[in-house]
């Protein structure tokens, strides 16, 4: 909803909230990605992947409905226990805790996020060109 002493959302205005829920999407799967593997002493200090939540946000003085981010949650996923006593981290019992970060899916999200950041830039290009037509032909 447009604040008083807003103006109402523009397409442009739209675009770039979409770009950077796009970018928010992309760093929390490159976070995954990057702890992929981390392994821990306890189940609780296990690294869980983290997910962007988004909303829809209505302008109604233009109709436009753009993204809003609510902000990041931990998956509920459990840790992978692993036998291993030999490692450092090691629990009394032998066990250590892998992070439960699928790699291949976290790189499918890094490519869908970072595909739709480039949809919106060539939206927004094609935005561009043409206003600059429109405002050539008058």
């Amino acid at each position: 909803m447009t604040m008083p002493g807003e103006s109402p959302m523009t397409l442009f205005s739209l675009t770039t909230r979409a770009m950077s829920a796009q970018m928010v999407r992309m760093n929390a799967a490159t976070s995954n990605l990057a702890n992929a593997g981390s392994v821990s002493s306890t189940e609780e200090g296990a690294y869980r992947p983290i997910r962007a939540v988004f909303s829809v946000e209505l302008d109604r003085a233009s109709g436009l409905a753009g993204v809003t981010s609510g902000g990041l949650v931990r998956a509920e996923t459990a840790p992978t226990k692993r036998y291993d006593p030999g490692h450092p981290l090691a629990d009394a019992e032998g066990f250590i805790f892998e992070a439960p970060v699928d790699e291949t899916a976290e790189m499918v999200e890094i490519m869908e996020s970072a595909r739709q950041y480039q949809n919106l830039v060539q939206a927004l290009q094609t935005a561009k060109q043409l206003m600059l037509e429109t405002l050539r032909s008058q």
